[in-house]
């Protein structure tokens, strides 16, 4: 169990550090290329940095597990609303404009809504998945056409794109050795975390699901958790809210849709009966907490410590079903 465990946080470590080196690599490519920085931000960068969940979320279902990386999609939803976002408040109230009230944290509640729908049956189909994903292309076009138009205001957007102002300029040989170091990485990471992963599973008698759920979920959340509280740091906390948004739709869209295209898995209907109310609950809840009608559009310390309360509540329902505690 020791070569699991340590399988487990080697993946975690390598994907983390894999994405990054890609992300850098091919965002200095683009720029030599020519691209604008928009264009580098949202689509080289905006998928990069969700590259942990993505890899793991194909591994798992290339290697028959795909309940993993349904847990993968639906838990770092859960910890990036319920843990990062509401210890992020506990640090500092998260201001939120207001057009992430009227379109980007709607459009998060109506694809969670339509991920409950889906999976509501306790199976994911090939036709549920390949429309996730195509929800994803929708949604990437419509980000790159509204940040063309005027990004000016939107958090979300703006920190999707000001990641790639903060990547350091690299030669044309350096970049190249990047991106080849990605392309070789990424996948390998993720095949030895979710490898480890199988076996504490199998080994516990826990399912892949919960395992997706607690330690995969957490681990490849811990990116946007580091961003955050680092843009709380500086001041800049509201953007942490667009950080989260842009990773939630990616993860219910791309993250959850690959299973489902791939592997059309059968859920537990823990998934129906806990998880996906959960995911919703959160949601929801951070969404009205933020909502302007009290004359300020911010989530408040009080708020950020009732989200992360939930967080802890929701680790030990998960803990005690499978008789941890």
């Amino acid at each position: 169990m020791i070569a699991s465990y340590l399988a487990v946080i080697t993946g975690l470590v390598l994907l983390t550090w894999s994405a990054d080196r890609f992300v850098g690599g091919a965002a200095a490519l683009a720029r030599i290329l020519g691209a604008p920085p928009l264009l580098i931000g949202i689509t080289i960068v905006g998928i990069g940095t969700s590259a942990p969940e993505i890899l793991v979320s194909l591994s798992a279902s290339l290697n028959g597990t795909p309940n993993l990386a349904v847990g993968n999609a639906i838990g770092s939803n859960i910890t990036n609303v319920a843990l990062v976002l509401g210890l992020t408040a506990l640090i500092t109230p998260l201001s939120v404009h207001s057009g992430v009230l009227q379109r980007e944290w709607p459009m998060v509640l109506v694809v969670s809504i339509l991920a409950f729908i889906f999976c509501a049956d306790l199976h994911l189909s090939t036709w549920e998945g390949g429309a996730l994903i195509l929800g994803f292309v929708a949604v990437f076009a419509w980000m790159i056409h509204v940040g063309r138009a005027d990004r000016s205001g939107d958090p979300m957007l703006e920190e999707i794109a000001s990641h790639e102002e903060e990547l350091p300029e690299m030669s044309n040989r350096a970049a190249w050795l990047w991106v080849a170091v990605g392309l070789l990485m990424l996948p390998l990471s993720a095949q030895l975390l979710v490898f480890g992963a199988t076996n504490i599973a199998q080994h516990y008698g826990v399912s892949d699901l919960v395992i997706g759920l607690t330690i995969v979920a957490i681990g490849t959340s811990l990116p946007e958790l580091a961003a955050s509280l680092a843009g709380a740091l500086r001041n800049e906390a509201d953007l942490a809210v667009g950080n989260i948004l842009g990773s939630n739709l990616f993860n219910l869209l791309l993250v959850l849709g690959i299973p489902g295209l791939l592997s059309s898995p059968l859920l537990d209907s823990s998934v129906r009966s806990r998880d996906l109310p959960m995911m919703l609950g959160v949601t929801l809840a951070a969404f009205l907490m933020a909502w302007s009608w009290r004359g300020s559009a911010r989530i408040s310390r009080v708020e950020g410590a009732a989200l992360l309360g939930a967080f802890i509540v929701y680790e030990l329902i998960l803990a005690a079903d499978i008789n941890l505690i």
